[in-house]
């Protein structure tokens, strides 16, 4: 109806749609997922001391945090943190204080070797809390520390 009013004009009349694949086909605002609902390697850090403890879980990383925190509530020995903290007299600070993710995997061979890695890092500058007899010399890990990668954006 429109095309015919101007139909003996100088006027040309166009179409536009909402609807079309660059819309459809763009994202839409999706929240960013909370990154303790995903899994791989964490390090928890002594408020007191900074000293770091590494480690990996398959499970969410809201529910090792909180493993870490009851065996601290209940001095029970399973948790190496846990047990620094009580044995040191330091205080078990909130989960986004003293939690630190640093990679995102899946449980396997490849999420030990990322733990293993951050280990070996923190136990080079003598800042970790892992169980040193674990630690042993790594050509690869040392030459990775010396001549980081250049940094990549987390897979979520």
């Amino acid at each position: 109806m429109i095309t015919k009013l101007f139909k003996n004009t100088n006027v040309k009349v166009t179409y536009r749609t909402k609807n079309n694949l660059g819309k459809l086909l763009k994202p839409h605002n999706i929240p960013e997922p909370n990154k303790y609902e995903k899994h791989g390697v964490y390090q928890l850090e002594c408020l007191t001391c900074n000293k770091v403890y590494t480690g990996q879980t398959g499970q969410l990383f809201r529910v090792r945090y909180q493993e870490h925190y009851n065996d601290f509530k209940h001095s029970n020995n399973k948790s190496t943190f846990a047990e620094h903290v009580v044995k040191e007299g330091h205080s078990f600070g909130p989960m986004n204080e003293i939690m630190k993710i640093v990679h995102y995997e899946k449980k396997g061979k490849m999420l030990d070797t990322f733990e293993k890695y951050y280990i070996y890092k923190e136990a080079k500058s003598d800042n970790q809390l892992n169980d040193r007899l674990a630690i042993q010399n790594n050509p690869i890990f040392e030459t990775i520390i010396r001549h980081p990668p250049p940094a990549r954006t987390a897979r979520i």
